[in-house]
């Protein structure tokens, strides 16, 4: 049976952690529409592979300090880390505030990205480090408050712009607030509160004996591919979706952001969900059924058009009601399979697995959401949005392949 979850100082910090984490994500996609009107790259007119492309060059940085992650923990420690990590990504996007043309904010998304690395590569792992007893538990119930993140993002940026605030003091107020999560990181400890730094061997050639050792596992490839495709699904609908009600359904900056949120308020309520009921044995079952759930609500979506609905209200109501099944759907992809993958592979080295797992999905995030853009300037965004769908029976595809090339896996109780 499984015991009752307990928090403590460190696991609120790491919930703060990945709700800012989203806030951060995600201001630029809710706010991406009227920042292209400002410094030239309006979605309406050929700008939504620019608008992409943002987030592509954002995947880069973050690809960098994914791969130097390790190191850089096993020097300052965890929880240094994630103290550095807000630091450089809230810092990079509040001074996206003050950009004056669409080329400077490159130069700001890759300072935002680089902390965005170190969070995506030492958060999970900082998690379990916490509970290694469950920690596919634990880490399905942080990742939830990346939903948390959303949804206040988008109601309050949301809110914001319906009433003609400037992007500029959403994106500033965004920064300032993950700028905020990183105290109780850098906060001295109290004594018998400490938070519990792993004490393995940290020198590069320890480190790079552990990676030539993961690189040689053929099973690490298949979840690897499976996190880009994966990614792929799950950030290009939270990236794009603002913009797809805002231009495809004449939705306002709110009701854009309300529809975002219903993608969060899915993703929390299935990670909540998956939490509790997973195990270690049921997780491909997991993946697998989210998956097939996902891919018709996703294709239906992409075909929704506005003649269907003799009220706007009912149409506003299945978009909103699609968007929330959707986050329920792909609410497992990324951190289930992380932990699957770890625990699938106890021989390697955790940490470092869930930083080259999160290695793999980082480009996924960054590909996939420019080429949608690059789709909607060419066949607009409800043609794009057919890759949504694609890319999950892809990911499905992948779940099949691991369960029946690796039959024989070690089995490990709950």
């Amino acid at each position: 049976m499984q015991g009752k979850k307990s928090f403590h100082r460190y696991d609120f910090a790491a919930f703060a952690v990945f709700a800012a984490y989203a806030l951060c994500s995600l201001s630029i996609p809710l706010t991406i529409v009227r920042m292209g009107k400002d410094l030239n790259f309006p979605l309406t007119d050929g700008g939504m592979g620019q608008g992409g492309a943002l987030h592509l060059i954002r995947s880069v940085a973050m690809m960098v300090t994914l791969l130097l992650c390790g190191s850089i923990a096993a020097r300052i420690g965890k929880r240094f880390s994630m103290g550095l990590s807000m630091l450089l990504m809230g810092g990079g996007i509040m001074l996206c505030a003050f950009a004056p043309s669409y080329w400077m904010l490159w130069p700001l998304l890759l300072l935002a990205g680089l902390g965005e690395g170190i969070c995506e590569g030492i958060g999970t792992p900082f998690v379990q480090d916490l509970h290694p007893e469950a920690p596919e538990r634990y880490v399905n119930i942080t990742h939830s408050f990346w939903s948390v993140g959303i949804l206040v993002c988008v109601l309050i940026s949301g809110g914001l712009l319906t009433m003609d605030v400037s992007w500029r003091i959403v994106l500033g107020g965004g920064g300032l607030l993950a700028l905020g999560a990183a105290l109780p990181f850098l906060w001295r400890e109290t004594k018998g509160h400490e938070y519990p730094e792993s004490r393995g061997k940290t020198d590069a050639p320890a480190i790079l004996k552990k990676t030539t050792a993961i690189l040689k596992t053929p099973r690490f490839w298949v979840y690897c591919f499976g996190m880009f495709t994966g990614a792929g699904a799950e950030f290009c609908l939270t990236f794009w979706s603002a913009a797809f009600l805002e231009l495809n359904f004449q939705a306002s900056a709110f009701t854009a952001g309300l529809g975002t949120g219903a993608i969060a308020a899915g993703m929390f309520l299935g990670r909540m969900i998956f939490g509790h009921i997973a195990s270690r044995t049921n997780l491909p079952k997991i993946l697998f059924g989210a998956s097939l759930g996902t891919i018709p609500v996703t294709l239906c979506l992409s075909l929704l058009r506005p003649e269907f609905f003799p009220e706007r209200w009912m149409l506003l109501a299945a978009l909103f009601f699609l968007l929330f099944l959707a986050g329920i759907g792909i609410a497992p992809y990324w951190p289930t399979l992380q932990v699957h993958g770890v625990t699938s592979l106890p021989e390697l080295d955790s940490t470092m697995l869930y930083i080259y797992f999160s290695a793999m999905g980082i480009p996924g995030c960054g590909f996939f959401t420019w080429l949608i853009g690059v789709l909607g300037d060419r066949y607009g965004l409800n043609g794009a949005f057919l890759l949504i769908p694609a890319s999950v029976f892809v990911y499905a595809l992948v779940v099949v392949l691991e369960y029946r090339v690796f039959p024989n896996r070690r089995r490990l109780e709950p």
